[in-house]
């Protein structure tokens, strides 16, 4: 069985800030499910929680704002060592949060950070139809070199190919899969521009020129677009005010 992403959170300098950023951005609301003096924000769409806010752990002071993945894992402590075997490093873990996960922080043999989990509540509720605004609706890895790490990802969690997207001068984009739906997300070799290998996620929202409106309005940045991509979805590549780099995706302007 595929291990697909099922869960995202953005780690923040100013958790009220970025809050009110992203409510107003994409129309979440918030709760408020902090415990134990760790401030936790869990966001919700359509009813549903679909990603959490955090600040940026004590041990990891230094590191800039970022939105992190979660990747489904059913024994994490063999993952983690298969990952490790297959050349990816563990930074953090495994941690346990009574009652509610056990995760690690990874990352990729080119340096792009993830996390793997295992969930301890009881049986969630079915997902959100895909499309729905406020959900995470594209996952895409910048790598150092995209075909010489796509077998770590193909081997640890099984994923496959889907099709691949000649970009001419920017090289392949190659989508890929996380189970028997339609393509989840794509990856491709970081121009020189890009610094670090990274994962960057897509939170689906309604318009895309509304939506980047909101989020200069809202002091974040626009990076890149809109643009159209292949199959008739838009896209803006943004910076929210406390500098973690997300993006978003609609069906139309």
């Amino acid at each position: 069985m595929a291990n697909p992403f099922f869960w995202y959170d953005v780690m923040t300098t100013d958790v009220p800030a970025a809050q009110k950023f992203y409510c107003d951005v994409v129309g979440w609301t918030a709760e408020d499910m902090s415990g134990s003096g760790q401030p936790y924000v869990v966001f919700h769409a359509a009813g549903r929680g679909v990603a959490g806010l955090m600040p940026i752990p004590h041990d990891a002071a230094g590191m800039p704002p970022a939105w992190m993945g979660y990747i489904l894992v059913e024994d994490l402590d063999a993952k983690i060592e298969a990952l490790k075997a297959a050349g990816g490093v563990l930074h953090k873990g495994p941690i346990t949060i009574d009652g509610v996960i056990r995760f690690a922080v990874v990352s990729d043999p080119q340096g792009a950070g993830f996390l793997i989990a295992t969930p301890l509540t009881s049986e969630p509720p079915p997902p959100l139809a895909a499309g729905t605004p406020g959900t995470i609706g594209w996952r895409e890895l910048y790598a150092a070199d995209w075909a010489a790490v796509w077998p770590f990802y193909e081997k640890l969690f099984g994923w496959t190919k889907d099709r691949a997207i000649d970009m001419g001068a920017m090289g392949t984009y190659q989508l890929f899969r996380t189970g028997d739906d339609a393509a989840a997300g794509g990856m491709m070799t970081r121009p020189p521009q890009v610094p670090v290998s990274h994962w960057r996620y897509y939170i689906r929202v309604s318009a895309i020129d509304a939506a980047a409106a909101r989020v200069t309005a809202g002091g974040g940045r626009i990076l890149n677009g809109p643009m159209e991509v292949p199959g008739g979805d838009w896209v803006v590549n943004a910076m929210d005010p406390q500098g973690a780099m997300f993006s978003l995706v609609a069906p139309g302007r």
